[in-house]
């Protein structure tokens, strides 16, 4: 239970709650789990009871395996993990990394799609085959991985998949049109992913982090960096692949402590006289009104939306 010490902020300042969060029994796949936010959630996962597939096909400047390393500190620390080194961007390498999963733990219960690269150039300059790559490592990856794993997870009646966005797929970036619109499409993955797993107990959302990781390069000054660790983003992503998270279909901000809902609404539009011609004319002068997001509402899925539009065409 929370308990705020002033008046009229959104700030946790103390509390204690009586949930207890564990893992024990579930076995998840971690991509991208040999550095930054898949480490942090690899070992998270694994130290509340969680068995572990660490997926990272990088290595150290020694040659050395990322995920070789990660599943080394899970077992120091007492807990359950193994290595996998497939890359996510080809098709039977994700089937691959998913029957490591089921050939060592016998299940599969939580998918964590978080494997990425960066290409980063303004779209001008920008080789198509770096735009190519970053689709197949984010997307495809992602596509590839769930592909392989919902089968499973949809005979077992359960199963936890996350997905990875970012702010430059929600709100754009210059010279990441790439990795925009790679993050983008993983948030309508999910949109209609959802619906297919309802049934079955499974849910799909997904994460958009800030932490100062390696793939961020630099981005953030040192004083800022030591208060967005990748710990406080795995917060929020274990509490997606857990068992007392039923929400679906969200899209969750997380970093440095700050955690929020991000939706897409629709303005309540304008509604011309039904079956009377539109001019371009009429689009001009009633544009404003268009845009603008006064009194927006949220839609659970496209025929929500549809049956809105059509409201005003169906004879009363």
């Amino acid at each position: 239970m929370a308990v705020a010490l002033s008046k009229g902020d959104n700030i946790y300042r103390k509390g204690v709650s009586k949930i207890t969060i564990h893992f024990d029994q579930r076995v998840a796949i971690v991509t991208g789990a040999g550095a930054g936010l898949g480490r942090s959630y690899a070992l998270e996962l694994a130290a509340r009871g969680a068995k572990v597939v660490v997926n990272d096909p990088g290595v150290f400047p020694d040659g050395s395996s990322r995920a070789i390393k990660v599943t080394e500190e899970i077992h120091q620390k007492g807990g359950q993990a193994v290595a996998n080194c497939e890359s996510v961007a080809d098709r039977d390498c994700a089937g691959k990394i998913v029957a490591c999963a089921m050939d060592h733990f016998g299940r599969l219960d939580i998918l964590i799609n978080n494997a990425g690269i960066l290409k980063d150039k303004s779209f001008l300059k920008m080789p198509l085959d770096d735009f190519e790559e970053v689709l197949r490592v984010h997307l495809l990856g992602a596509v590839y991985l769930t592909k392989s794993a919902f089968p499973i997870m949809q005979q077992a009646k359960y199963g936890r998949i996350l997905l990875t966005t970012s702010t430059a797929g929600l709100y754009g970036n210059f010279g990441q049109t790439n990795y925009a619109a790679a993050k983008l499409g993983l948030v309508w993955l999910m949109n209609a992913l959802k619906l297919e797993g309802a049934k079955y107990d499974i849910t799909v959302n997904t994460i958009a982090p800030i932490a100062a990781t390696g793939m961020a390069g630099g981005t953030f000054p040192a004083e800022i960096a030591d208060r967005i660790k990748p710990e406080l983003v795995a917060s929020m992503a274990l509490y997606l692949v857990s068992d007392q998270c039923l929400s679906t279909g969200k899209i969750l901000s997380a970093g440095g402590g700050y955690y929020s809902s991000v939706q897409m609404n629709e303005g309540c539009g304008v509604r011309f006289a039904t079956g009377a011609a539109v001019t371009v004319e009429q689009i001009a002068e009633r544009f404003p009104e268009i845009i603008s997001l006064k009194d927006a509402r949220y839609y659970e899925n496209a025929t929500e939306n549809v049956i809105n539009i059509l409201s005003s065409l169906v004879e009363k």
